[in-house]
């Protein structure tokens, strides 16, 4: 198994995966969004045989208290339903968060299940003092510093890219 930069030319067969991989399109829908809004997300795919079985992308939030501080978010992920449970996400969220340092992001948040992304170093925000735009319980809202230090006295929230909220309104 291949992890690489997304291309322009996978981008059909990264819509078929999110929509497969989730209830609805709009997995798929905020991944166009936020490719088309966002020059600075970061795509890795899953790559076996030539097919693109897995997909995670991160862009960037802000900080309403501290705007020059480089925080990303992770979302969305999926994995081709077949090849769930096989470590394809592990390694998509390993890859990325390593890609993400060496983009200079500090932190990292996420809205996730609070029993699988602790594993990779996430944190409910609340530790942090670190608050979501979303009204959202808070186990389920984490952050991980990239950078040690880096959300020290940096309390506060964070906003998801725009294209989170244009999704909603559709």
């Amino acid at each position: 198994m291949l992890i690489r930069q997304e291309k322009p030319g996978d981008r059909k067969a990264v819509r078929a995966l999110n929509e497969a991989a989730f209830d609805s399109p709009l997995e798929a829908r905020l991944v166009d969004a936020l490719r088309d809004l966002s020059s600075r997300t970061i795509s890795l795919v899953a790559e076996d045989g030539g097919v693109v079985v897995g997909h995670i992308m991160f862009s960037p939030v802000t900080h309403a208290d501290h705007p020059g501080l480089k925080v990303v978010g992770l979302a969305p992920m999926a994995v081709a339903p077949d090849r769930q449970r096989q470590g394809i996400g592990s390694v998509l969220i390993e890859d990325g968060l390593e890609k993400c340092r060496q983009e200079g992001y500090v932190a990292a948040v996420v809205l996730g299940h609070p029993t699988y992304y602790p594993r990779f170093g996430f944190r409910p925000s609340t530790y942090f003092g670190i608050d979501s735009a979303y009204e959202v319980p808070a186990a389920v809202f984490m952050a991980l510093e990239l950078v040690p230090g880096a959300l020290a006295d940096k309390k506060g929230r964070v906003d998801y890219h725009p294209a989170f909220d244009m999704l909603d309104a559709d």
